[in-house]
């Protein structure tokens, strides 16, 4: 316990210092990269060519299945459904095995796995085939991902502690690299399309064949540092943990309002275009946005707000993109006037959205028990998805009541915001949050 409490003080000491220190020269995306360690570098361009490989496919597979394969509507969504239960609820199993197995062997079976899954899907060609090959690629992101954000997080702590300036500074450039990703996977994917579905899934298998040459290579067999757990009853400790599953339900409110760019978005935008051609539009705002404000945003951040600010800040933002939507909806405005709110919407819900998670996955390493980030981690990711499964089906309840116009985003406004009280308050004395 004392070594906790000298780690966890010797961070928050570190974030005041950082604070209290003349003002950094401005920095560039590419000089913050070479600040960092070898392999931070690896891990952050391992996230970018994870979500270009997953993008690559994953967007076109609901037409694919429809279409080529013949799906009623219905078992399409059940069969999506299945690859999120399957990667995000799973997220937790992946964090367990990554602190009893390390790193390196969960981020190759991951990557093994992926490869297998995009090449079995290609050849697909019957419901249960497709069933079994998108499980396969769900389960491979629930090791890959825990394992790779977890030692992210854990090597941005130690980035910190070295002086080096506030770690969500890294996490935001980790969450740069996957909107990057995001944003380029589906224009490959396209490219590849006109050649056929087939190919997509073999490029997209390629792309994970090279992470995994690029991990057997570089990645190290044992990581300083870091601690692997034998014992038992991580759950329990977890479960117990208020702070932490606080922290994990004000940023599930978060995903739950990220998941209206799905749900209550299209509706929208459906209502003021009378198509939704524009969506396309504003997913690439979204994406570009992050790409080229959010280190500007991140450092604006760690300059003026600790932990809880932060993300205070990135909630009532959320909430208030929301609260756009639900005053103009009463107008009535269709065409390019009618998108306004709906793009007001996406920029306001992405600049909350890069002030909320750098900040949650920074807070996680202050509030995980020692040996298990990787848990913790997963259980982020899991506990969240959860809210979001429980929160879209009343959301799809709502929007289906025929209740006015306004009502169902004012009462999307207000999750995020009630979500603030949730947080986890500051520890008396404490220089930041934790």
């Amino acid at each position: 316990m004392t070594d906790l409490m000298s780690r966890v003080l010797s961070r928050r000491t570190a974030r005041t210092s950082d604070a209290a220190a003349p003002e950094r020269p401005r920095e560039s995306t590419w000089r913050l990269c070479r600040e960092l360690s070898p392999l931070l570098r690896l891990l952050i361009l391992t996230q970018l060519a994870f979500n270009i490989g997953f993008f690559a496919v994953l967007p076109f597979l609901a037409e694919h299945l429809g279409t080529a394969i013949g799906m009623a509507g219905w078992l399409v969504g059940f069969v999506l459904g299945l690859r999120t239960f399957s990667q995000q609820g799973l997220f937790v199993v992946g964090g367990w095995l990554v602190d009893r197995y390390g790193v390196r062997p969960v981020v190759l079976a991951g990557c093994v796995l992926r490869v297998a899954g995009f090449a079995w899907l290609g050849f697909a060609e019957s419901s249960w085939t497709v069933i079994g090959a998108v499980l396969v690629i769900g389960f491979a992101a629930a090791l890959f991902s825990p394992a790779v954000e977890s030692e992210v997080a854990r090597q941005a702590v130690a980035w910190e502690e070295d002086g080096h300036g506030p770690r969500t500074r890294v996490l935001a450039l980790f969450s740069v690299a996957g909107q990057a990703g995001a944003f380029v996977g589906p224009l490959l994917g396209a490219l590849l399309l006109a050649v056929d579905f087939r190919t997509a899934c073999l490029a997209g298998a390629a792309v994970f064949v090279l992470v995994l040459a690029g991990h057997l290579w570089l990645m190290p067999q044992h990581i300083p540092g870091r601690v692997r757990v034998r014992e038992r009853g991580g759950a329990r400790i977890l479960l117990r943990n208020r702070r932490f599953l606080a922290l994990c339900c004000a940023y599930g409110t978060y995903l739950l309002a990220y998941n209206q760019l799905y749900l209550a978005l299209p509706d929208e935008v459906q209502r003021a275009a009378g198509s939704q051609a524009p969506l396309s539009w504003l997913f690439a705002l979204s994406s570009v946005l992050v790409v080229f404000t959010q280190l500007p945003v991140t450092r604006w951040a760690g300059d003026r707000l600790d932990l809880h600010r932060s993300m205070t800040a990135g909630l009532l933002l959320i909430a208030s993109g929301f609260a756009v939507v639900a005053a103009a909806r009463p107008t009535g405005w269709t065409g390019a006037t009618g998108l306004l709110p709906a793009a007001g919407f996406v920029i306001l819900l992405t600049v909350g959205q890069m002030l909320v998670v750098p900040a949650a996955r920074a807070w996680v390493p202050d509030l995980a028990e020692e040996g298990r980030l990787g848990l913790y981690m997963g259980a982020l990711s899991s506990v969240s998805g959860l809210i979001v499964l429980a929160g879209s089906a009343a959301t799809g309840f709502l929007l289906d009541l025929g209740l006015p116009a306004a009502v169902p985003w004012l009462v999307l406004a207000a999750v995020p915001a009630l979500a603030v009280a949730v947080l986890p308050r500051r520890e008396k004395g404490a220089g930041t949050a934790a």
